[in-house]
C-alpha cells in the first residue's frame, strides 16, 4: 500500500442544464440545425453545440479549456483527446510515443479548438482549470471538460451564478471511439523516513473514513468512497453525485514513470507550440519525440 486517496477527480463534462432544458433553446437549435439539443457526445456535436450557445453579447461562451502553460492542464486536455480516438501514449515498448497518426489527429482537433474560435472562451489561452472553473460558476461557459469537483462546487456555492443548474456527462470521443476520463487524485502517504508511522497511519484511517469523508464532500472536496457517491443526502444537494462510479469506468491514469516531470513539460511545450504557431502538427510531435527519447531511452 502506498497511500490512500482523499481527493478525487475525475474529469467529465460539466454543462449547464438549464440551458439544455430549456424549451426556447431546444427549438431555436432545432430551427438551426434540424436535430434535437443535446448533450453532445462526440466532438463534432460538441462543436456545434458551444458554436451554438456563443454569445459574447451576453459574456456566454460554448466551451473554456485550460490552456496556461503550466505543463499541467494542456498535457491533461492532449491525453484526453488522444485516448478519445483510441489512441494510447505507449506503443508497445516505447512508454511514450507521440509521433503517431491519432496523435496527430488529438493535437489537430485541440489547435484548432483555439486558432477557429468556434465557441471558445476568449481567456482560455491564460485560463488554468481553476480559473476556466471559475468562468464556468460564474455563468460564462455553456459546457466545459473539467474535473468534477468543478461542478459539485458550481452545484452548491452560494456565490455561483449557476447553483442548482449543473450537470455532468460522460466525455465526448471521436465518431466510433470510446468516451475517456482522466483520473488524479491527491493521496495520504507516509514517507520512508517517517519516525511516527503507526501515529500517521492511525491519522490516515481516520481521516479516510466514511464519517469523513462525507465531511470532506459537504464542505467542497470530492469523497473517494462509494459510500459518499450514493448518499442520500450528498445527492440531494449534489444530484449528479452518484454518477461518480460510471465515471470511474472508463477512467484512465497518466504514465507511472519516475521522470515524467519532463516528460509532461514537452507535451506541455508542443501544445502550446501549436496554439501559437502555424507549423503542422505532425512536425511538432516529431521534434517533440526526439526530445523525449532523451528522457525514455
Amino acid at each position: 500500500m502506498f497511500g490512500l486517496p482523499f481527493h478525487d477527480g475525475p474529469e467529465c463534462l460539466v454543462f449547464r442544464k438549464d440551458l439544455f432544458d430549456d424549451p426556447q433553446e431546444q427549438n431555436r437549435f432545432h430551427a438551426l440545425y434540424g436535430k434535437p439539443l443535446a448533450v453532445p457526445t462526440t466532438w463534432t456535436d460538441f462543436l456545434t453545440v458551444a458554436t451554438f450557445f456563443t454569445r459574447p453579447e451576453d459574456n456566454l461562451y460554448g466551451t473554456v479549456f485550460a490552456g496556461y502553460p503550466d505543463g499541467h492542464n494542456a498535457v491533461f486536455d492532449f491525453c484526453i483527446q488522444l485516448w478519445s480516438r483510441g489512441g494510447d501514449l505507449q506503443q508497445g515498448e516505447i512508454p511514450v510515443k507521440l509521433d503517431q497518426p491519432l496523435a496527430v489527429e488529438a493535437l489537430d482537433f485541440y489547435r484548432g479548438l483555439f486558432k477557429e474560435n468556434r465557441g471558445l472562451h476568449p481567456e482560455s489561452a491564460n485560463y488554468e482549470s481553476v480559473q476556466a472553473g471559475a468562468a464556468f460558476a460564474r455563468g460564462e461557459v455553456a459546457m466545459m471538460v473539467n474535473w468534477f469537483g468543478f461542478a459539485s462546487w458550481a452545484q452548491i456555492d452560494a456565490a455561483s451564478a449557476v447553483q442548482g443548474k449543473v450537470d455532468v456527462a460522460a466525455i465526448p470521443s471521436a465518431e466510433g471511439g470510446m468516451s475517456p476520463s482522466l483520473n488524479v487524485y491527491w493521496l495520504y502517504a507516509i514517507p520512508e523516513g517517517s519516525r511516527h508511522k503507526q501515529l500517521a497511519y492511525d491519522f490516515i484511517r481516520f481521516a479516510v473514513g466514511r464519517q469523513q469523508d462525507k465531511l470532506l464532500t459537504v464542505e467542497g472536496g470530492v469523497g473517494c468512497r462509494y459510500s459518499t457517491w450514493y448518499d442520500s443526502e450528498i445527492n440531494q444537494m449534489i444530484p449528479f453525485y452518484n454518477k461518480l462510479a460510471e465515471l470511474h469506468d472508463t477512467a484512465r491514469t497518466l504514465p507511472r514513470l519516475a521522470n515524467w516531470p519532463q516528460i509532461a513539460h514537452i507535451i506541455d511545450e508542443t501544445v502550446i507550440a501549436a496554439i501559437n504557431s502555424e507549423e503542422s502538427s505532425l512536425s511538432l510531435l516529431t521534434k517533440a519525440q526526439k526530445k523525449l527519447n532523451t528522457w525514455i531511452g
